[in-house]
C-alpha cells in the first residue's frame, strides 16, 4: 500500500525533525489562537495553501472541497441542506472577527474541467454526487462565462460585498491562460458573490469589517494572482505588486450602483454592465 505507507513515513519524519517545533507553536496559541484570515479553497491535492503562503499553526482556517465552491444562499434554504461552507463563513467571520475571505481557484482544475464540460447540460439535476454538486452550486458562473463568450471577452460585473456595490473584471485581458482556467477566474469572482448573499454577514459587509479577496494560483509556474479591484484583474503577487496589492485589498471603496449607471450610460447595450 505505496499510499499509506508514505503518509505512515511522512508522519515518522514529522516526528523527528518538525514535531518539537509545532507542540512549541501549539502552546503559543493554544488559549488564545489569532487567525486572521478564512481561506476557502479546492481540495486539488497539489494545492498547499499553507505552504504557498507560508502560514503557520493559528494563522488561518482553511476550507477544501472539490471546486472551491461557495454555495449560494438560495441554495441553503429551508428545503435544502446546509453546507459547511456558510457553517465555516459563520465560525470565521461571526464567532472569531476574521476580517479577510479568500477565495482561491487554481490551473488545470479538474473540478473545472468538469463543470466546463457540463455546461450546456447544467440544469440537468441527475449523476454522480460530484457532478450533481458542481451543478447545483456552478450555474451562476457558467452564466457568468457564457456572458464572458458571448460579448466577446469584454469586462464582467460581479457583485461586490452589497448589492450597492460592484466591480468589474477583464479575464486575462493578456491571453495567457486556457479557456478552462480563464472560466476557472471567473468562477473564483462568482464565489464573492455567493458569499456577499448570506444574510448573517450583511452587517459586516455593509460596514467594511469583513472584506472579501480572489486568489488563483498557477500550478505550472507557482505564480499566484490576487484580484486587484483597481486594475480589474487578477495581478501577479509579487514584490513589484506588493504594495499596491496590499493597499487594494485593504482599502478599496467599491463604485455604487448609481456611480455605475452614470458611468456607463454611453456604453453599447450588448456590454455586460
Amino acid at each position: 500500500m505505496p499510499g499509506i505507507n508514505k503518509i505512515l513515513k511522512g508522519i515518522l519524519k514529522y516526528r523527528e525533525n518538525i514535531r518539537a517545533t509545532m507542540v512549541a507553536q501549539f502552546q503559543k496559541v493554544r488559549d488564545n489562537p489569532t487567525p486572521t484570515a478564512l481561506f476557502l479553497t479546492c481540495m486539488d491535492s497539489r494545492m498547499l495553501p499553507s505552504r504557498f503562503t507560508q502560514t503557520n499553526v493559528g494563522d488561518m482556517f482553511i476550507v477544501r472541497n472539490a471546486g472551491n465552491i461557495v454555495p449560494h444562499s438560495s441554495c441553503c434554504g429551508i428545503n435544502d441542506m446546509v453546507t459547511t461552507e456558510p457553517a465555516a463563513l459563520e465560525l470565521a467571520c461571526i464567532h472569531n472577527h476574521i476580517r479577510h475571505v479568500i477565495v482561491c481557484g487554481h490551473s488545470d482544475c479538474k473540478a473545472m474541467n468538469l463543470l466546463y464540460a457540463m455546461r450546456n447540460n447544467i440544469n440537468n439535476a441527475e449523476g454522480t454526487p460530484l457532478q450533481k454538486w458542481m451543478k447545483k452550486h456552478g450555474g451562476m458562473s457558467v452564466e457568468k462565462f457564457n456572458d464572458f463568450e458571448n460579448n466577446g471577452g469584454k469586462p464582467l460585473t460581479f457583485q461586490a460585498e452589497t448589492p450597492q456595490r460592484y466591480f468589474l473584471a477583464q479575464i486575462d485581458p493578456k491571453n495567457k491562460f486556457s479557456i478552462i482556467d480563464k472560466f476557472s477566474q471567473i468562477h473564483c469572482l462568482q464565489q464573492l458573490q455567493n458569499i456577499a448573499s448570506h444574510e448573517f454577514l450583511k452587517e459586516k459587509l455593509e460596514h467594511n469589517d469583513v472584506r472579501l479577496h480572489a486568489m488563483w494560483f498557477d500550478i505550472y509556474t507557482g505564480d499566484l494572482y490576487l484580484f486587484s479591484r483597481t486594475k480589474q484583474t487578477f495581478v501577479e503577487v509579487n514584490q513589484d505588486n506588493y504594495f499596491h496589492l496590499l493597499h487594494d485589498a485593504d482599502s478599496w471603496v467599491y463604485p455604487t450602483v448609481v456611480q455605475k449607471v452614470e458611468s456607463t450610460k454611453s456604453m453599447p447595450a450588448s456590454h455586460n454592465y
